[in-house]
Formats: structure tokens, sequence, C-alpha cells
């Protein structure tokens, strides 16, 4: 790989960093409105609503098809920000994945080498993961949050962890890069997904009846997780045929070893009380929101606070 690098195109990707993180708030506040105002805020009062009962116990007779409350009705504005939301959170995911192209091409190497490269990948992965599952589940409820979160991270990179784009140390001159550690980005955005629905499930309050209920947040916690713990066991193991590749050895305790060795026993320990235990609700999601925690602490903190054999992150 050339050691040169394209200055014009390393300028472009910082630039089509900024234009991401101004998409993903505009799609945030879009996402709210709707979530406030339009058809997301009148489906979930319609679901939160109790079915009045006649005298006989039976439930009361239906009105009209379509037929909602005027207090219910969204405002005829209020129709289009869930579409423009939608909208809004692609054009940023556009933007989100030029920017790793240009950063990659600038460099001419997989634009993920530092802390930087990484989050920036790794916000790209939780908004895919939750544009992708909103193709095939009814989530747009989501999108507030799980934008948000894209947009606070992509500003802490910017803020705090970036570097000019550059070569890599030798030992990230493989074609492992590809294999094992966009493994590892791909789960992540799949469990910052259901971190965000466990998050909600927790703060959300039973008369906060605009936001999704609670076994629709567990519903799509649970299914990220069922599918990123594969990726990432994947990753754990592509991990450590690298190391043993790079350094001679399958494992050696190395603080990112650790903890992701950790998150995968976290992650692992709520899908095994779900389905053997039964664990549902409150307790689960408290489970699941300490392996996230493990995830972030493994992800950033060990590379802030911690060294070891993976301290090449180039944290500024």
């Amino acid at each position: 790989m050339s050691a040169e690098v394209d200055a014009g195109l390393a300028t472009l990707s910082d630039q089509l960093i900024l234009a991401t993180v101004l998409l993903y708030v505009s799609a945030m506040i879009a996402y709210a409105l709707d979530l406030a105002f339009g058809r997301t805020a009148v489906a979930q009062a319609r679901a939160e609503r109790p079915v009045p009962a006649t005298v006989g116990g039976g439930a009361a007779p239906a009105g009209p098809a379509g037929d909602v409350p005027a207090e219910k009705a969204p405002p005829a504005w209020a129709v289009w920000a869930g579409p423009v939301a939608v909208g809004l959170s692609w054009l940023g995911w556009a933007a989100n994945l030029a920017s790793l192209l240009t950063r990659g091409l600038a460099v001419d190497r997989w634009p993920w080498g530092n802390m930087y490269e990484f989050v920036v990948a790794m916000c790209f992965a939780a908004v895919s993961a939750f544009l992708f599952m909103q193709l095939r589940y009814p989530i747009r409820f989501l999108g507030a949050f799980v934008t948000v979160a894209a947009a606070l991270g992509l500003g802490f990179a910017v803020r705090y962890l970036h570097v000019q784009a550059g070569p890599v140390v030798p030992a990230l001159n493989s074609y492992w890069v590809a294999i094992h550690v966009s493994a590892a980005i791909v789960a992540s955005g799949l469990f910052i997904v259901a971190g965000v629905s466990g998050i909600l499930y927790l703060v959300r309050k039973d008369t906060a009846v605009r936001l999704p209920s609670r076994q629709d947040l567990e519903r799509v916690a649970h299914r990220a997780i069922v599918i990123g713990f594969p990726i990432w066991t994947f990753a754990v193991i592509a991990g450590a045929l690298w190391a043993d590749k790079a350094w001679g050895r399958y494992w050696g305790w190395d603080p990112k070893e650790i903890w992701a060795f950790i998150t995968w026993i976290a992650y692992a320990a709520y899908l095994h009380a779900r389905a053997t235990a039964g664990w549902k609700g409150k307790a689960a999601m408290i489970v699941q929101l300490v392996a996230f925690a493990c995830l972030l602490f493994n992800l950033v903190g060990v590379n802030i606070f911690l060294g070891g054999l993976h301290s090449y992150a180039e944290v500024p």
C-alpha cells in the first residue's frame, strides 16, 4: 500500500462528515416531529388506547374505518414528517458512506485503522442496521434516537478523536482488517440499535403513549442481538487468527482481547437467560445494557484508558 496521502480526498472526507452530522440532526428533528404529531404518534396512541367494553362484556363496535378522533388526527404538514425523516436518514447514510470511501481512497487502505475512523464506521453501521431493519420491521419510531446517537458519536469523533489521514502501522496492513474489524463494526452497529432500544425501555413511563411500547422495544433489541451475536463471535475468532499470524499466539490477555471476550460472555448471558430461564422485560433489558456498556468500553474505553498491543489506534 502506498504511503502517499491524497490531501484533496482527505479534506473531502472531513467535509462529508460534517454534512453527515447535519443530515442526521435534521433527520432526528423530523423523526421527533413524526413521533410527536405525525402518523407514528397516531398509530401509537391507538395501540395504547384501551378498548371500551359493552354492557355484555364484549368490545364496543369499531367506528368507521380510519376514523380518528379530531384531537388525534395529525396536522397536514406532520403527515410528511416521517417520509422526510427517512429520506434525510438515507442521505446522511450516503454521506457517511462517502466519507469512509474518500478516506480510504485518500490513504489507499481500509478506512478503519484508528479510533477516529473506527467510530465513524461504527456510526455508519448503526444507522445502516436501523435503516435496513426498517425495511423489514416497522421500527421508524426508533429513528430519532438512533440518528441522535450517530450524530453525537460523529461529533465526539470529530472533536476528540480526529487525526489526519495517513498510513498505519505495519501490523494493520493486512487483509485481516477487512475480515476482523469489518465484522466487529457490523456487530457493533446492531448492538447500538439494541442498546438504544434498551435505554428507551428503562426510561419510558407508562403515561408516555407517544413513545413506542415496551413490547416493541424489547422485540427490536432481541432481534438486533440475535443477528449481531454470531457476527461478534466471528469477529472474536477472526481476531484470534489474526493475532496468531501477527504475534505468534491466539490469545495473550491483551486488554482488548479480554474485553472483547467479556462482551461476548455478556451478550451470551442475555441470550441464554431469554432462551432457558425465560427472562423478559426489565431484567433482560438490564442484562443487555450491561453487555452494551462492556461493548462501548471495549471499543472506545480500552483504547483511551488502557494500553496493550492495540494501543496503535492513534487516540490524540
